[in-house]
């Protein structure tokens, strides 16, 4: 029998909101996953059933309905990529086959016009994704859009590798893939048009802002993981999780993986909230709301990953908390000792 990992409350600064249209919008992306066929039956009554549009309403708690409405659309059709293709389908074990089904999204993405894929329900829902995204977005943000989507692409391809050998990767390749699979730069694009500015690409792209970004996929990613444990390890389906990449990389046991992967998070929050606030001290009004939406999204994530029945598993109930602490397990502000993000603490010295 699986051990039942018990989660203790993790840390967050970050206070949650929601916008008042909440049960509306989720009604709605029950009823857009249903008109595309967004994955089978038996997945699709699954996604409909976690809330996915009650997370995108925390996501925009002062968005545009219409944009909190085409993001709850879209992280379902997300599931549908990951659970369906992936976990669930052939496809997620053959990497040469899913590069090529990615790469007609792709094209799908750029120009929903391209008489590809015709009766793809995928290629569907995303179609008429990006074509509402044209009403809202600015071209520019529009372009980074696809651009998120093509790097969650690339980093789904290179977990099916990993998939197919029955494999697990070390912590630094773990971590530059998940930076990507969480498909959280694919959000940002809509937290500008979903709230109705359009930020200076030199200001979006200074160095300081994309490490702030970055540590917020970090955060987002680590939480989903400790979070959804519980769920990945009762599958009979191969799965990458942070726990499972920990045990490997350190030799130890799941709870004290889980205490390392607790600590990783803290410490990358702490260093988040000491760069973003000396951000803040000369951003414009469009930046200084740029970055709060990072707060809000990285609590929108917490707070739908221990309510959701995704997480929470009702059949077979999790151990997650009900709340959150306001102080860090780990208060230290030293590096983590991981390649491809050791660069953020720089910012600091």
């Amino acid at each position: 029998m699986v051990q039942k990992l018990a989660v203790p409350p993790i840390y967050t600064p970050f206070t949650p909101a929601i916008h008042p249209r909440h049960a509306a919008i989720d009604r709605q992306t029950a009823e857009w996953a249903e008109k595309f066929g967004i994955g089978s039956e038996r997945l699709r009554r699954q996604l409909v059933g976690q809330e996915i549009g009650t997370f995108a309403a925390r996501i925009l708690p002062d968005g545009q309905e219409e944009a909190i409405s085409i993001l709850a659309d879209f992280v379902l059709w997300l599931f549908g990529v990951d659970d369906g293709h992936c976990e669930e389908g052939a496809l997620g074990t053959d990497p040469s086959e899913l590069v090529g089904v990615l790469s007609r999204l792709t094209r799908v993405a750029q120009n929903p016009e391209a008489p590809i894929m015709a009766d793809d329900p995928l290629a569907g829902g995303l179609r008429d994704l990006r074509r509402r995204i044209g009403l809202y977005a600015s071209p520019a943000q529009a372009t980074r859009w696809v651009d998120g989507l093509r790097e969650y692409f690339m980093s789904v391809v290179w977990e099916a590798a990993f998939r197919r050998d029955g494999t697990i990767p070390d912590l630094a390749d773990y971590t530059l893939m998940r930076l990507y699979d969480g498909a959280t730069s694919v959000v940002l694009p809509v937290l500008e048009f979903g709230n109705g500015y359009d930020l200076d690409a030199n200001e979006r792209d200074g160095t300081e802002v994309r490490a702030l970004a970055e540590m917020a996929y970090f955060i987002i990613t680590w939480d989903n993981d400790i979070f959804s444990f519980h769920k990945e390890s009762r599958g009979d389906h191969y799965y990458l999780n942070v726990i499972r990449v920990l045990e490997k990389e350190y030799g130890v046991g799941p709870d004290e993986a889980l205490d390392i992967a607790i600590s990783q998070r803290d410490r990358v929050m702490n260093l988040f909230l000491r760069v973003r606030d000396r951000r803040l001290a000369d951003a414009s009004p469009e930046l200084a709301r740029y970055l709060d939406s990072f707060g809000t999204f990285i609590r929108a994530a917490q707070d739908w990953g221990i309510t959701s029945h995704r997480y929470t598993t009702p059949d077979d109930p999790a151990d997650l908390p009900s709340v959150f602490r306001d102080t860090p397990a780990d208060p230290g502000c030293e590096p983590l000792d991981i390649a491809p993000i050791t660069w953020w603490w720089d910012l600091v010295h």
